[in-house]
């Protein structure tokens, strides 16, 4: 149970941070070794791309989970209670529904670039897919915390409670 609460509370953050240390720290150690010693890992400049994916995806879950992402607030804030529990269940099917989409195609990619056994340029054994299951695995998270949403949502509205919205994108 500890290691569910500890999941849920970190998953996003966790491959974030993991993700951009490595990145951050094969930048550095590359761009010494290019201008000190004259020579560069033939790798160094593909893996951080490929680490961005995780970044980027697992910062889109993240901000899913804390409501920090693009919405309409000041649109939304002009209907009345039932209006704003409206909208936010209309965003909740619109994530699953594009996330879906994403997760059947990228799915698809994964599968082709494991099976065309696709290596990243510069190594002879690391494997692109494991870089581009970033996306499924991302947005697969992002539908459980879109849910984990509506089922705050919708205990709020039962209670006719005000639903917990950060007012701004600095909000944590």
């Amino acid at each position: 149970m500890f290691v569910l609460r500890w999941l849920d509370n970190n998953a996003e953050k966790t491959i974030i941070l993991i993700s951009y240390v490595v990145m951050a720290g094969i930048i550095f150690v590359e761009v010494i070794r290019r201008f000190v010693f004259n020579e560069q890992a033939p790798w160094s400049s593909t893996i951080p791309v490929y680490l961005f994916l995780w970044v980027v995806w697992a910062g889109c879950a993240q901000n899913v989970k804390l409501r920090t992402h693009l919405r309409f607030e000041e649109f939304r804030s002009r209907f009345g209670y039932t209006g704003q529990f409206a909208c936010l269940m209309l965003d909740a099917v619109l994530w699953i529904v594009f996330s879906l989409i994403v997760i059947y195609y990228t799915a698809e990619q994964v599968q082709l670039s494991r099976q065309n056994f696709a290596i990243v340029p510069g190594t002879n054994d690391t494997m692109q897919w494991w870089f581009y299951l970033a996306t499924p695995v991302c947005f697969s998270l992002l539908i459980i915390r879109v849910l984990q949403n509506v089922w705050r949502d919708i205990a709020c509205y039962r209670q006719r409670q005000p639903f917990n919205l950060p007012s701004n994108i600095m909000a944590d």
